[in-house]
């Protein structure tokens, strides 16, 4: 019996030595906005106390845009979109809580209000009155759940592969997201985050793979342990999140763009067409061969169909 301890103990030792050898550290926060938060990017601390990372480009008169990022991403994600607006709109992006050089919430809680809750602070920070905003996957489930909230704040709602509908997905998923909802598993895998392992993930959410730069899987990576996102990252998957209710979808009476990738693997198709189905101005775009990210995926076409919509919701002047 003694043995057994001895070998117990043994083994234990050299599980923990091995944790601590593989286990891949955090980035150093200094490096990281001087390599993602250069020019034209702010850090602005609002009146929780939280210092957000953010770009607030184009003429300060022109209509405002604001833009969310989706789980695990940050605001880079939406730099095809804004360098096609920003002549003819004021285009806002931030990371949110947890993500990016944003890093950890105040309170270190990720429920639905907190991430509603610093927008409105955001948006008090910048002066903005009214304005479309837009969300992809967890960013849309916010920007629909702050239209909740604030319908008379918003000028028009862009959904793109948004979260929030009741749809179960059959099959496909993320393999870093799967784990990274494992009790145990998820919370020893997020300190050895090996490259590959969110090379994977970045991989299994688009159907385009042009996307799967070295460099955006460098970023996804590198921001991913800036310091304090990987707790937030468990803390945030932690929570339930919940679907939104069919009528209270139905009571936003905004002009809304659906986009979404009929190849989404993360949140299927099926979703945009139950939102479709119940905003009461919805205008729906699906594209063929498109996966969770259409914005980075086909963001010309996607763009195209962004300003076309936009030209109904400030048709005069009329953009360029």
């Amino acid at each position: 019996m003694k043995l057994f301890w001895r070998v117990l103990g043994a083994l234990a030792a050299v599980l923990v030595v091995a944790f601590l050898v593989l286990r891949t550290p955090d980035t150093d926060a200094a490096e990281m906005r001087a390599k993602y938060g250069g020019t034209p990017s702010q850090f602005v601390t609002l009146e929780n106390d939280m210092t957000v990372h953010l770009r607030d480009e184009g003429p300060r008169d022109s209509p405002a845009i604001v833009l969310l990022h989706g789980s695990n991403a940050d605001l880079h994600t939406w730099q095809a979109w804004v360098d096609g607006l920003r002549e003819d709109y004021r285009v806002i992006r931030f990371d949110q809580r947890g993500h990016g050089l944003t890093g950890p919430g105040a309170r270190d809680s990720y429920a639905l209000e907190d991430f509603v809750a610093d927008l409105d602070l955001v948006a008090d920070e910048l002066g903005l009155e009214r304005f479309v905003l837009g969300g992809n996957s967890m960013g849309g489930w916010i920007a629909a759940g702050y239209a909740m909230e604030h319908p008379g704040w918003l000028d028009g709602l862009v959904l793109v592969d948004a979260a929030g509908a009741p749809v179960e997905r059959e099959g496909g998923g993320n393999l870093a997201f799967t784990i990274a909802r494992m009790p145990v598993i998820g919370a020893a895998m997020s300190q050895l985050l090996p490259r590959s392992l969110v090379e994977r993930s970045l991989s299994q959410s688009v159907s385009n793979q042009a996307v799967v730069t070295p460099e955006a899987v460098d970023r996804y990576w590198e921001l991913a342990r800036y310091p304090g996102n990987r707790a937030a990252t468990r803390a945030r998957f932690s929570n339930t999140r919940m679907a939104f209710d069919a009528k209270a979808v139905a009571a936003l009476e905004i002009p809304t763009l659906v986009i979404w990738g009929e190849e989404d693997a993360l949140i299927p198709v099926a979703a945009a067409r139950w939102y479709d189905e119940r905003l009461p101005q919805s205008t729906l775009a699906i594209y063929a061969g498109i996966g969770h990210l259409p914005m980075e995926e086909t963001p010309k076409r996607s763009l195209a169909d962004l300003r076309t919509w936009l030209n109904t919701v400030y048709p005069s002047p009329a953009p360029k």
